[in-house]
């Protein structure tokens, strides 16, 4: 149990909504807002001038967005706790926070009463996502997982699928990796049936779908 509050930091470029939020976690005795921001560049100078416990984090942002604060700030490795803030669902946002180091994901709105829950919650080394966007995360890893399984493929045979997505025959595979026809053919053979594809056709396309090459 903290004896004294946790301190926060703000980062918002919508001024009206920054201050409401800096307002709403002033009357809450649990926190202290030290500071705020309206772009992930001032939040850093913010951030290492306060040295907060949490950081509160819009993800659309001018100047610097707030996926790139996260970055930015998991780089120097400050020991504060971050909490995305954001009306944005759309699944590349959520899971670059995450994977760049956010602790949570709320969307905007999130009900007072909650909000300081999923803060404290995360204060805490827990983690903390809006229902909304659970769906999302859990999908995210389903794929993740599958791209794990597929990506059994060896180094050779990620080569061939690649000379394979640029439309090579057999014969320019052979030629272009230096094996024989027949070591190619081998390798299809592998793929097919390793992404459990029934030609390289579908072969090429799964592997687009679990981004394992690029759409050229």
């Amino acid at each position: 149990m903290r004896n004294v509050p946790l301190r926060l930091v703000v980062v918002d470029d919508h001024v009206l909504f920054r201050r409401g939020l800096v307002g709403l976690l002033n009357d809450m005795a649990e926190f202290k807002v030290v500071g705020e921001a309206g772009n992930g560049r001032e939040a850093l100078t913010v951030i290492q001038a306060e040295q907060p416990d949490l950081v509160l984090l819009d993800v659309n942002m001018p100047d610097m967005d707030g996926i790139q604060t996260v970055e930015a700030l998991r780089k120097v490795r400050l020991p504060l706790h971050i909490l995305m803030l954001t009306i944005s669902q759309h699944e590349e946002d959520l899971m670059s926070a995450i994977r760049m180091g956010a602790d949570g994901y709320l969307l905007k709105n999130t009900e007072p009463e909650d909000l300081r829950r999923s803060i404290l919650r995360v204060a805490e080394g827990e983690g903390a996502l809006s229902p909304e966007v659970t769906g999302t995360v859990m999908r995210a890893l389903a794929r993740q997982s599958e791209v794990s399984d597929q990506q059994k493929l060896s180094d050779r045979e990620l080569e061939v699928l690649a000379c394979l997505a640029d439309g090579l025959t057999t014969s320019q595979i052979a030629s272009r990796l230096f094996i024989s026809e027949n070591t190619v053919k081998t390798h299809v053979r592998h793929i097919l049936e390793k992404l459990e594809a029934s030609n390289r056709t579908e072969a090429v396309s799964k592997a687009i779908q679990l981004g394992m090459i690029q759409k050229t």
